[in-house]
């Protein structure tokens, strides 16, 4: 698994939304995307300038995406 890397809240919506994800909602700083398939995938992105690595973890787990297709979509 590769490691991580440090990101903010806009680059993650950033890669997110190239992965198919739409901004839906934004309620102070944090912004709520979601994706719409066979089921409809929602993610909760908080705007900080660093997310930890726990965090950004869970936001790919419920994104329901692999590191490394996060990571490649940081890249694009």
């Amino acid at each position: 698994m590769n490691p991580l890397p440090v990101v903010s809240g806009k680059e993650t919506i950033r890669a997110l939304e190239r992965l198919g994800f739409e901004r839906k909602r934004q309620r102070g700083s944090h912004v709520v995307m979601a994706k719409k398939g066979e089921t409809v995938r929602v993610v909760t992105v908080p705007l900080h300038q660093e997310i930890a690595r726990g965090t950004l973890r869970a936001i790919i787990r419920q994104a329901d995406l692999r590191v490394e297709d996060f990571i490649e979509a940081l890249k694009r």
